[in-house]
């Protein structure tokens, strides 16, 4: 199977799931961190810490970071990787599992569903975004744009020489 067949069928297997409810010995945990060579650091509902390992068809394929949910299945012969990611969940997936009451409470803090604002980007590098006006040297916004008009002039005639 070629590189980008793979890569599509994880992605459709990702996003077009059946959404079928975590079994008894599968349980929902939060990502904490990275710690490299595909292993990451979770917390589950009681708080415990732990590595998780990330399955051969997820790498290089599906990105976790940090805040994410995971579906993870216990396996019995590790010591410090105690798990491995059965799935990654999207805000559909917790939106359904909320709905089916299967989400836990201890992850209930800041619900994804709440606000879909949330989602999107503010650039905040902006030259005219929403930061204060105090941080900016002029005054007034004429002499901001003349003193840009003038750099932007001696910049054409400095190529027309």
């Amino acid at each position: 199977m070629s590189r980008t067949t793979k890569r599509k069928h994880v992605l459709r297997e990702v996003l077009q799931d059946d959404f079928s409810t975590p079994t008894e010995n599968q349980q929902i945990v939060k990502v904490l961190r990275s710690r490299g060579n595909n292993l990451h650091e979770v917390e589950s509902t009681d708080k415990s810490v732990f590595l998780v390992s990330m399955p051969t068809k997820f790498r290089n394929n599906m990105w976790v970071k940090r805040g994410d949910y995971i579906l993870v299945e216990p396996i019995e012969e590790g010591n410090k990787v105690k798990a491995e990611m059965v799935r990654i969940l999207t805000n559909v997936h917790i939106k359904y599992f909320k709905k089916d009451k299967v989400w836990p409470k201890e992850f209930d803090e800041k619900a994804p569903e709440e606000s879909d604002e949330d989602d999107l980007f503010v650039n905040t590098n902006r030259w005219g975004s929403d930061s204060d006006s105090s941080d900016t040297d002029c005054s007034d916004s004429d002499s901001c744009d003349e003193s840009y008009t003038s750099d932007t002039n001696t910049r054409l005639e400095v190529k027309e020489k």
